[in-house]
């Protein structure tokens, strides 16, 4: 009689290997999504950094703040209007306008001189996004 051997893995380890990966990934993805919303909590920062500097720059170029970000687009400024990683959207920034003055008129209403995020919640440490 001739034994015939069969390859191949048994119920119970692949339950162990299942187990295993199981463990793993319990202990992986709560790290992995807490290192996701930091990262975007820093891209936030970054992006509103480089929105208030370039901000800055346009209205040390042209003695004006610009009128939309797409205008910071188009004099060359910025390559694209940088995307509010919270939201996921380049359309949810709040604008804020420069605090009136006379001399200038009432055309500085309707220009930005200052940018915060328009996402609604808190970070880890409990600071609201609005106030970044």
């Amino acid at each position: 009689m001739r034994s015939v051997l069969k390859n191949g893995f048994t119920l119970i380890e692949m339950l162990v290997v299942m187990a295993l990966v199981a463990l793993l990934l319990t202990i992986a993805l709560p790290r992995y999504f807490g290192a996701l919303d930091n990262s975007k909590d820093v891209a936030l920062q970054e992006n509103l950094k480089v929105l208030r500097i370039t901000l800055d720059k346009f209205y040390a170029d042209k003695g004006r703040y610009p009128q939309t970000l797409e205008e910071l687009v188009e004099h060359r400024y910025l390559r694209a209007v940088p995307i509010d990683p919270i939201t996921e959207s380049a359309d949810t920034w709040i604008l804020i306008p420069p605090e009136y003055d006379a001399e200038d008129g009432e055309d500085s209403w309707n220009s930005i001189a200052d940018i915060r995020s328009g996402a609604t919640g808190r970070t880890k440490e409990g600071v609201a996004y609005e106030s970044f």
